[in-house]
């Protein structure tokens, strides 16, 4: 079968690898449908986390048609439609108990990779995956793209606002304008937010956040991105920040524009070495945020709210490309070209 690996600095291969068979009890073979290529994947395609020639990339979404299932696996069947979540949560360890699965306690393989393939061995999958009814022909592509969504960066996006206890009537304040700051925008407001401040740069992306909710954008950055918050929100700071690029001057941005305490709901994979604590302290402002509680969510929530109409996260995905072209897909997210590039691997 074919599975996309890491080539070198800013190139990506296909290879043609073993199908993967049931290893555990819990072990799930599906069969991809649909991937993506998600904002941390480029850490590595950049070279900033170094990966090795022909070495699994992080690869990490999707959704497809079940396979096989091994003996302890009685949610799923062959013939399923499910989503893959990033995370593997056990269901019943008390991270996943409180709606952390992202921190299941229960195993420390928690985190899918190497799902930019024609097949994956899903690990822990009996209470992890998340049926969808029906079969892929059953949708149209456009909701395809927003289900594959709930693999992770709809999900991820919901977890800042989540943890960050966005409620009615709140002024938030989205950094990012990647996929998960679309979605965390789209959270906020599904969450009742009445002012969602954006932080785009781009012109598609300021759109985009605008149809999904976003009333005012910030383009600037640093210093003066402050000051321009802070002037929108009458100089108190939001009640809510969705941090969701994990950058130095995004983290200090974020901690920077809050109200005394607000809550910054942190998404961004952290990229930074050390942090200010002592402005923070003096404003009381509350930190939360980790993996996001994919299948919590995508139970609770989000499948729902794709399935009604409510949401329509797929949105993200502004070009198509086939497995065969995957390094065209991460180069086109590198160079901006594409938000969120969406990968057809079967019918």
């Amino acid at each position: 079968m074919k599975s996309a690996v890491f080539a070198k600095k800013g190139e990506m291969k296909l290879v043609d690898i073993e199908k993967p068979t049931v290893q555990a009890p819990d072990d799930v073979i599906i069969k991809v449908v649909r991937t993506c290529v998600c904002g941390s994947d480029l850490w590595n395609f950049r070279g900033i986390n170094p990966l090795e020639p022909n070495e699994e990339n992080s690869g990490h979404e999707a959704i497809g048609i079940v396979e096989e299932v091994g003996a302890d696996i009685t949610t799923a069947k062959p013939g399923d439609f499910v989503i893959a979540p990033f995370t593997h949560g056990c269901g019943h360890c008390s991270a996943c108990r409180a709606g952390f699965d992202g921190s299941c306690l229960s195993h420390s393989d928690n985190f899918s990779n190497g799902v930019q393939a024609e097949y994956i061995r899903f690990q822990h999958g009996q209470w992890a995956l998340v049926k969808i009814p029906g079969k892929p022909s059953d949708y149209s592509e456009g909701m395809l793209k927003s289900l594959l969504t709930l693999a992770d960066v709809m999900a991820t996006g919901y977890h800042a606002a989540r943890v960050a206890n966005v409620s009615a009537g709140d002024t938030v304040v989205v950094m990012g304008d990647g996929a998960v700051g679309l979605c965390a925008i789209i959270a906020a407001k599904l969450r009742g937010a009445k002012k969602i401040i954006s932080t785009s740069r781009h012109a598609d992306r300021q759109e985009l956040a605008k149809e999904f909710g976003a009333t005012d954008n910030v383009a600037e950055r640093g210093d003066e991105a402050v000051k321009q918050i802070m002037e929108l929100t009458n100089g108190d700071g939001a009640d809510a920040v969705l941090e969701c690029v994990g950058t130095e001057q995004s983290t200090d941005t974020a901690m920077k524009v809050g109200r005394p305490g607000a809550i910054v709901g942190r998404v961004g994979l952290p990229h930074t070495p050390k942090q200010d604590m002592t402005t923070p302290f003096y404003k009381n402002t509350i930190v939360a945020g980790g993996p996001a509680s994919v299948t919590t969510y995508d139970k609770e929530v989000l499948l729902k709210a794709v399935l009604d109409g409510e949401i329509n996260p797929g949105k993200v995905f502004t070009k198509s490309f086939s497995l065969d072209n995957i390094d065209a897909a991460y180069k086109g997210m590198d160079e901006r070209q594409v938000i969120k590039s969406y990968v057809v691997v079967a019918d």
